[in-house]
This record gives C-alpha cells, sequence and structure tokens, in this order.
C-alpha cells in the first residue's frame, strides 16, 4: 500500500527556493537573501531555514563563498540528466524507438498518479507501458497513465505503436497544448511486474521520475512514470571544497 505523506517544512522551503532559482528570481552567482530574510519572508523558523539552505547546498543549487555568503549556482548536473529524461518521455516516437510497446489497457490509477491528475483513488485511466532497450538489454521502462476525457477521439488505446510520439498525437487530436512539465525524482521498491520486465532481482529497487504534463492553465494531460534500475544508473556531479 503507497501512502502520501506532506514533504516536511524545510523540503517544502528548500523546494520554493528551487523554483525561484529555476524562474530566475534568484539568477546564478547572486546572493540568495539571508537567513534573518527568509525567516521573515517565509514565516518559518531559523532551524527550518538552516536546514533548507543545506539541504540546497548538498544537492549543488547553491554554495557558501567565505566573505560573500550563500550564492546560486544554478541547475545542477544530475537536474538536467533527470529533465532528460522527462523529455523523452514525452518526446518518444513508440514506432522508431529502441525497445517495445509491452502493454495497453485501463487501470486503476495508482495512489501516486491519482494526485497528480486530480482524480479520486478509484478511478480508471488508460495506461500505455513501453520497455525501453539497448543492445537487448531493458534499460528504463515507461508507463503513461491519460484521464479517460484526453483518451476519446485518439488513438492512444490502440496496441499499436503510434507513429510520432505521444505528445504530437494528442496535440493533434484533441487541440491541446502541452505547456510544461514537473518532476518528482524518488527511489522505491518495483512491483513484480515492473521487476519481471526491467529484470531485476528481488530487492533491487528503482529511480523513479514521475513526470506531469500539464497546460498552460495547469490542467495535468498526462502523467508518465520513468523507471530506472538503480544497480545500472551512474550519477555525477562535480562541487567545489570551501
Amino acid at each position: 500500500m503507497a501512502y502520501e505523506v506532506e514533504a516536511p517544512k524545510y523540503v517544502r522551503l528548500a523546494q520554493t527556493i528551487q523554483r525561484r532559482i529555476e524562474d530566475g528570481t534568484y539568477p546564478p552567482g547572486t546572493r540568495v537573501p539571508s537567513e534573518n530574510q527568509l525567516v521573515q519572508s517565509f514565516g518559518m523558523s531559523r532551524p527550518t531555514v538552516v536546514r533548507a539552505l543545506e539541504l540546497l547546498k548538498r544537492d549543488g543549487w547553491l554554495e557558501s563563498r567565505q566573505g560573500y555568503g550563500t550564492i546560486v549556482r544554478g541547475r545542477p548536473e544530475v537536474v538536467e540528466q533527470q529533465d532528460r529524461r522527462g523529455r523523452e518521455a514525452l518526446s518518444r516516437d513508440e514506432s522508431r524507438s529502441s525497445g517495445r510497446l509491452v502493454e495497453v489497457a485501463e487501470v486503476p490509477v495508482p495512489a501516486r498518479v491519482a494526485s497528480a491528475l486530480g482524480l479520486p483513488k478509484r478511478a480508471k485511466v488508460l495506461m500505455r507501458r513501453f520497455l525501453a532497450e539497448e543492445d537487448g538489454e531493458a534499460v528504463e521502462l515507461v508507463s503513461t497513465y491519460f484521464p479517460a476525457g484526453l483518451v476519446e477521439g485518439t488513438e492512444l488505446a490502440s496496441a499499436d505503436a503510434l507513429n510520432g510520439s505521444v505528445r504530437e498525437h494528442v496535440e493533434a487530436r484533441k487541440k491541446v497544448r502541452y505547456d510544461h512539465v514537473t518532476e518528482r525524482v524518488s527511489a522505491r521498491l518495483p512491483e513484480s511486474s515492473e521487476a519481471e520486465l526491467l529484470g531485476l532481482p528481488d530487492g533491487v529497487p528503482v529511480l523513479s521520475i514521475l513526470v506531469t504534463a500539464c497546460d498552460a492553465s495547469g490542467q495535468a494531460l498526462q502523467v508518465s512514470d520513468v523507471l530506472l534500475p538503480a544497480d545500472r544508473q551512474e550519477l555525477e556531479d562535480t562541487y567545489r571544497l570551501n
């Protein structure tokens, strides 16, 4: 059973600062507001602010410079790699990509997807599941979920691979426009069907990148759960030592 819990205050504050870095409010090379300013602006305690800043430093968004304060580094390389996975999930041409469409079915919406799509927990959604392969080895499993209203008038329910990307198909058939995506990265143990498709032994976790694609109003159009075998991933980052 999956449980949805609200992130701690320091994590939520770190996410807010991160968004401000990404939208240019805090440009790379500039100083972030002081701890006192953040305490006053967000109405949070100093320990919460300190923990949020330390989290952002650890993940490469910020760095401390002696005599200057805490400055913005920008988007870490690891985030760029995660975003690349999200973009690939939206732009993949099923008919030409290395891999195969393994399942198309109407399924109960997973709890982690229901909240993103704004659906009740027992709603049914259409799932298209694609297994990406390289040299005959499974490297990525992408399960994409669509609300019923988006499926009508499209070929999404077809068991055949689509020509072109799902995004192109939906935009052409439904006259909607994809505007932005949000991504949530976590680690979990795979379900038995996921582990079997990825060829994972018992106990090996997966890295999950939950990609929610929205229109300009913020309405979620689809959610893709991109699973990467944790034992086959290697991420590298470079950082300064103060």
